[in-house]
């Protein structure tokens, strides 16, 4: 039995093509590049404008594949959520963006599974911490100050309805 050869690619959400950094990584390993992109393209299609991860687990005996899509990262998600091009170059200075709490809670329920947080607060505290360093506040207020009202319990009545 052949080992399973493993590519890892980050890809534009829909717009995957042969060309750098796909064609490349796959060509070598004898499969149709067309359809690889072809079956990317629809499974991350959701994710349009964004950076998707992309892992191509290739049988080099059979040229059999299986395409695996995780989720954009936190930073990407922030910015579909407020439609910002980029963040804050100056995050202490110049604040790009304000996130509801829905919005956070939305955004760690989609990155949940990879993140170390053990529960919904956690990997909510883990999305204000990246809303932090790109410039953006939760609430009108600066994402440190929401994280300890999260200490707190401000708001473990939003909490309790969506768990």
């Amino acid at each position: 039995m052949a080992k399973k050869q493993i590519v890892e690619v980050l890809v534009e959400g829909g717009k995957a093509t042969p060309g750098p950094p796909l064609g490349p990584a796959i060509g070598p390993l004898g499969l149709n590049v067309k359809q690889v992109v072809d079956k990317i393209n629809e499974a991350t299609k959701d994710f349009a404008g964004m950076q998707v991860p992309v892992k191509i687990i290739v049988d080099p005996v059979t040229r059999q594949f299986e395409i695996e899509v995780g989720t954009p990262p936190v930073s990407q998600l922030i910015k579909k959520e407020l439609g910002l091009e980029k963040g804050s170059s100056e995050p202490t200075r110049n604040i790009v963006g304000d996130l509801t709490m829905e919005q956070v809670i939305r955004i760690a329920k989609a990155k949940k599974q990879q993140m170390l947080a053990a529960d919904l607060k956690a990997a909510v505290k883990e999305v204000i911490g990246t809303a932090l360093s790109m410039g953006v506040t939760v609430e009108g207020k600066d994402p440190r100050e929401v994280q300890k009202e999260i200490d707190e319990g401000v708001y473990d009545e939003v909490f309790a309805k969506v768990e």
